[in-house]
């Protein structure tokens, strides 16, 4: 195969990757977006572009680029200490038993699905209590040679891409607002990417307070369309 076509290829199966028909049940939560929009945070599609650059400027920038990375290179170079040891770091940076068993059961489930598609060092994974869905992301881009750099940027678009679809069925916005909060984001991405790839150990860590409060209020709502 060529490098022309070896990359065509790479480019492929992280479209696949990050695809919203992943089968792995990203689409059933909110991250807190559904309590925002209970609490009159998010009203508009100016607010939720507000609301979702903080999250990628503060949190993700901070706190899932860094350890993506670091998860990275660890498959890449097969220590699976280290690959555990990251997994655990992110794993105990997520503020709510909320956000905590969504990462959980994403990973497993992904953890699943790549075990059943041949990745034979997901199936060890299987048996993990507290598993991070970027573990097993990291470990996919490694095995189908997606450079660390585009693997990045299409994980922050599948987050962000996701976000927008919950917020079009719950503030409730129009399809094109939709599409044009999308448009008014992406141009950020591969900034954050880059500074997020570059942040240095004793810089990792980031909190959003109101984000884990209204995630933790997310447990108790009367009315959800997204599970806690």
């Amino acid at each position: 195969m060529s490098n022309t076509a070896q990359n065509n290829l790479s480019l492929l199966r992280l479209m696949q990757l990050s695809s919203p028909t992943l089968p792995v049940g990203a689409f059933a939560y909110s991250q807190g977006l559904e309590s925002a929009i209970e609490a009159g945070v998010i009203t508009n599609k100016e607010s939720l572009a507000t609301w979702l650059k903080d999250s990628l400027t503060f949190s993700l920038k901070n706190v899932d680029l860094p350890l993506f990375s670091r998860l990275y290179k660890s498959w890449e170079s097969t220590d699976a200490q280290n690959v555990l040891a990251w997994n655990q770091n992110l794993f105990a940076q997520r503020e709510t038993k909320e956000l905590r068993d969504e990462d959980h059961q994403l990973g497993l489930a992904l953890a699943r699905l790549l075990d059943d598609l041949g990745i034979e060092r997901a199936k060890v994974l299987r048996k993990e209590k507290q598993l991070c869905f970027l573990t097993l992301f990291t470990l996919a881009a490694v095995e189908w040679k997606i450079d660390v750099e585009q693997a990045a940027n299409g994980f922050i678009w599948s987050w962000l891409d996701n976000q927008i679809a919950a917020a079009i069925k719950l503030v409730p916005l129009g399809q094109t607002d939709g599409q044009r909060v999308l448009l008014e984001l992406l141009p950020i991405i591969p900034e954050i990417v880059e500074q997020g790839l570059a942040v240095k150990d004793d810089e990792i860590g980031a909190s959003l307070p109101m984000m884990a409060i209204l995630s933790s209020q997310h447990e108790t709502q009367y009315s959800r369309l997204f599970r806690s």
